[in-house]
């Protein structure tokens, strides 16, 4: 089978991998769309510490299930399309019994530590399979993956009626968080460099868009959440926030960057800082919510290139091109 392959740090390259086999556990998934993510961008650069190499990249894809292994729990059979939820956590660390997949002690991922889905298949363990319905599109099913991490992000900063948000960053996740928080009662006020992508946001209801979180603030937000990763943008949300504010650091930033945040803030305004580490137990809230039609996903489904312009798929991402950017090896799909 063709898949893209990063062989190093660096270096990338399309090629023949073997086409795999269904653990006894698990099943083969022939992709039907596979998104770009920032942390491709990072393991492509060597920046993911936890990816090996060579490594074949993908977690955000669905597709259709080809092959089924002898002892694989469920209902899946050939031909149900499927989104895939990456995570792979062990089960018996102290995070996993406490119900905190996502900071398993020997976390992985499809994609970012086993070979992932910028490939023509891809195989997975059956129980991260979800059905999706025959309306949504392969490209949309390959939304699941970053709007369930919206989601775990969402629950973790919590949402109120009426209260004003700042989003820092217009790409697919700030747009995604942006639509949830509105559907949540929000007020959303978005701030990125990119005026292509404010217009979208303020399409989708953004109460207000800038390109400088220091002049958006106004009165102050309740909460901010930082989609960039960048520690500028960080400390620009964390003083564009009012008293007893909350602020949701969701972007990925470089392991050895660092902050500069008031602790007397933190502690006379009782500002409330909080993480939000991809995905967990919100697949099937997100499969839900895309299904419904609520969430506006057409506008930020904007370049499908096929598998041998991968690299191509990640310069656009590394260029601020578009918003999402997907791959799609079939192209029946």
């Amino acid at each position: 089978m063709r898949a893209a392959i990063i062989t190093e740090p660096g270096s990338l390259t399309v090629g023949d991998r073997p086409e795999p086999e269904p653990a006894p556990d698990g099943v083969v998934v022939r992709v039907g769309a596979c998104g770009i993510c920032g942390t491709d961008l990072h393991i492509a650069d060597g920046e993911f510490p936890p990816s090996p190499y060579p490594l074949v990249p993908g977690h955000e894809f669905a597709g259709t299930v080809t092959a089924v292994g002898d002892r694989a729990p469920g209902q899946l059979r050939p031909g149900d399309r499927v989104a895939v939820d990456p995570s792979l956590f062990c089960g018996h660390c102290g995070y996993c019994r406490a119900g905190r997949g996502n900071l398993c002690a020997n976390w992985g991922a499809i994609g970012d530590t086993v070979d992932g889905a910028f490939a023509e298949y891809v195989a997975v363990p059956a129980v991260n399979c979800h059905r999706i319905p025959d309306s949504m599109s392969m490209r949309e099913g390959a939304l699941v993956e970053p709007l369930s991490c919206a989601v775990h992000g969402v629950r973790r900063i919590g949402v109120e009626v009426g209260e004003r948000f700042l989003v820092v960053g217009a790409g697919t996740m700030g747009l995604l968080l942006q639509q949830l928080l509105q559907r949540s009662g929000a007020r959303v006020t978005v701030v990125d460099r990119n005026t292509r992508r404010l217009a979208l946001a303020a399409d989708l209801g953004a109460e207000a868009t800038s390109t400088d979180a220091a002049e958006a603030g106004g009165e102050g937000f309740d909460a901010a959440v930082d989609v960039t990763g960048s520690p500028q943008a960080i400390e620009a949300a964390f003083t564009s926030l009012r008293r007893g504010g909350r602020l949701l650091v969701f972007g990925v930033a470089d392991e050895a960057a660092r902050v500069s945040l008031s602790p007397f803030r933190i502690y006379n305004d009782e500002i409330t800082v909080v993480g939000s580490m991809a995905v967990l137990n919100s697949y099937g809230a997100a499969v839900d919510l895309l299904a419904s039609g609520e969430l506006r996903t057409a506008p930020l489904l904007t370049d499908a290139l096929p598998l041998e312009k991968f690299p191509e798929a990640l310069a656009m991402m590394r260029s601020g091109a578009g918003v999402k950017i997907q791959v799609v090896p079939d192209t029946s799909a």
